[in-house]
């Protein structure tokens, strides 16, 4: 029987990221810097990754997306792709918290801290079981408390968010991947109201 395929994707910052698992072994990835157009890009990507693979939508098992924090639009694009995805292929979608992802790996304790903006970071600090001690703030870097020393991610983020996925693949009653944000959007509201999200 062959090996479960996952794909992982992040539009949570300035960039279009994805990464195809076989088992623990990557198929193919792909990451691109981009400052807008992630909405128009992710899905011809995803469909990029695929066929470099020599695979088809229906071959995958699982999804996993990127969550944030992050650029709230961003974060919307990868959430709403990894939902409409796991309706119509009927597979399970996985969210996972960028900062999960950056540590994902990672000897514990440690610190990540992602570039934001305006000189900021979020950052999120895990304890010695692994737990997250901490959960994801958004502070200027210099303004960080003490704590475990501030490791770079050990892979690629849209990777990382892959080899999460599979491994949460076959947990029961999994949430839909929803949007953590940790502050409000610059965008003013909408006047009219908006369309309800279902659970």
């Amino acid at each position: 029987m062959a090996e479960a395929l996952s794909l992982g994707f992040d539009t949570s910052a300035a960039h279009c990221a994805a990464a195809l698992l076989q088992g623990d072994r990557v198929l193919a990835q792909r990451h691109e810097d981009m400052a807008r157009g992630q909405a128009e890009r992710l899905m011809p990507l995803l469909a990029e990754v695929l066929a470099q693979a020599g695979l088809g939508w229906r071959d995958l098992d699982v999804i996993g997306c990127g969550i944030g924090p992050g650029n709230f639009t961003g974060i919307r694009i990868a959430v709403a792709a990894a939902r409409g995805l796991a309706l119509s292929l009927d597979i399970p979608a996985i969210g996972v918290g960028v900062t999960e992802a950056a540590a994902f790996g990672l000897p514990r304790p440690c610190r990540v801290a992602l570039p934001a903006r305006s000189g900021e970071v979020i950052w999120q600090d895990f304890g010695p079981g692994g737990d997250p001690e901490t959960a994801p703030r958004q502070a200027l870097a210099q303004d960080l408390p003490p704590g475990p020393p501030a490791l770079p991610p050990a892979m690629p983020l849209a990777e990382a968010i892959a080899r999460i996925a599979m491994a949460r693949r076959a947990q029961p009653d999994l949430p839909r991947p929803a949007p953590i944000y940790l502050r409000p959007a610059d965008a003013a509201p909408a006047r009219d109201r908006g369309p309800v999200m279902l659970p």
